[in-house]
């Protein structure tokens, strides 16, 4: 489902759930946990990309140290959502990444939650380049996408134009960082805590 034809229903929660996210986003990687409850209470989700740190150069950048409490509070997090979190040694930037699988959203959506979880775990369990269009490539092959479908498509300008407009989305619903989720009339920002999640409940 395109966000496009996205209405929310203001009495109740009928309608998917869009769900914004960047790979390099430690947030969003243990907001993985949190939409798998959302799932399990009967939502579906719009899982759409919002790029957030394109400061970073296309060669990627030196990570700095993880230390403090924000770190802990993370590794805690993912400990309890069954996630191995290593930190990467670069931070990349992610626009190809999130480019491509946003794509595959639309096109090959069979493949959408095999090659989204697998590029969460290139960059913080494998410590894998997602700036790195093989790195892309190869995973979304193992995902069952068609590589040279994608390939011819990413050298187009629609799927760029396609992460614009989830960006514009976001704006429209007041959204200005990851993860976020906008659950009916609700928009819950950031990692907040298991048991908010749990209290919902699809209509």
């Amino acid at each position: 489902m395109p966000f496009d034809d996205f209405s929310p229903d203001g009495s109740e929660v009928t309608a998917p759930v869009p769900h914004w996210y960047d790979f390099v986003c430690p947030f969003c990687y243990i907001g993985q946990d949190r939409s798998r409850i959302l799932a399990e209470r009967g939502f579906t989700l719009l899982t759409i990309p919002l790029p957030i740190h394109m400061e970073i150069p296309l060669e990627g950048a030196a990570a700095g140290p993880r230390e403090g409490p924000m770190y802990e509070f993370l590794e805690r997090e993912a400990r309890a959502a069954g996630l191995p979190l290593h930190w990467p040694a670069r931070l990349p930037n992610s626009l190809y990444a999130l480019t491509a699988a946003e794509w595959v959203r639309r096109h090959e959506p069979g493949a959408f939650p095999s090659l989204h979880a697998g590029l969460f775990d290139a960059h913080f369990v494998r410590g894998e380049d997602l700036g790195d269009q093989a790195v892309v490539e190869g995973h979304a092959v193992a995902s069952g996408v068609d590589k040279q479908a994608m390939r011819a498509a990413m050298s187009t300008s629609g799927p760029a134009r396609d992460v614009q407009r989830s960006g514009g989305f976001a704006e429209r619903f007041g959204v200005t960082g990851t993860p976020a989720w906008l659950v009916g009339s609700r928009l819950v920002s950031g990692l907040r805590p298991r048991s908010e999640f749990e209290e919902f409940r699809a209509a």
